[in-house]
């Protein structure tokens, strides 16, 4: 029996939710979206050249990432979101609990103000995915063919709001293999699956 709720992947970059995200996507069946895959040009180009992202460069991104989500929860569907949503304002945007001020980004504040009313961020479970800067290092000195440079590993722990308090969220250590990471999810997501 399907249950209605989505899974957004959390954490530092190095974390990476993908290859945790397709495990969990072939185990449950579900829609998959890497948000890496919807960066604009100009994002990739800066962190290729070692450039951290600000609040500006990723709003856009964001608001792509959360019409994702509105119109895969409006057709009922169940999907994993690899993303590394590093602040808490960026989790309320793409839970639409939080509108964004940019006059470029209108359409996602009028649709974060529908998602809110639909109270569509009760159905979105975070997945906190952290680790030790070590670990993470090592696997992204491991990674080839990545445009993110392992050297914005230490502005994505600086920028980093671990998910907290009211915040529908999971944490696990990536220390765990991937088989461990998925059965603690699912034992979160209950009897439904």
């Amino acid at each position: 029996m399907p249950v209605d709720r989505d899974l957004a992947g959390s954490g530092s970059r190095g974390d990476d939710p993908h290859p945790n995200g397709c495990e969990r996507q072939r185990q449950l069946g579900w829609k998959f979206y890497d948000a890496d895959d919807y960066h604009p040009k100009e994002n990739k180009e800066k962190m290729v050249k070692g450039m951290p992202l600000n609040d500006e460069d990723r709003l856009p991104w964001l608001c792509t990432l959360q019409e994702i989500l509105m119109r895969e929860k409006s057709f009922g569907e169940n999907m994993i979101l690899a993303c590394s949503s590093l602040k808490r304002m960026y989790r309320r945007i793409l839970t639409g609990e939080q509108s964004t001020i940019n006059a470029d980004t209108e359409s996602c504040t009028e649709q974060n103000q529908e998602q809110a009313q639909l109270g569509c961020n009760k159905d979105i479970l975070f997945v906190y995915l952290h680790g030790s800067i070590e670990l993470i290092t090592k696997r992204l000195e491991s990674r080839k063919g990545h445009f993110m440079s392992p050297s914005l590993l230490q502005s994505q722990f600086d920028t980093l709001e671990p998910p907290e308090g009211t915040e529908n969220f999971i944490d696990i250590s990536i220390e765990k293999s991937i088989p461990e990471i998925v059965a603690e999810i699912e034992k979160d997501l209950g009897e439904n699956l």
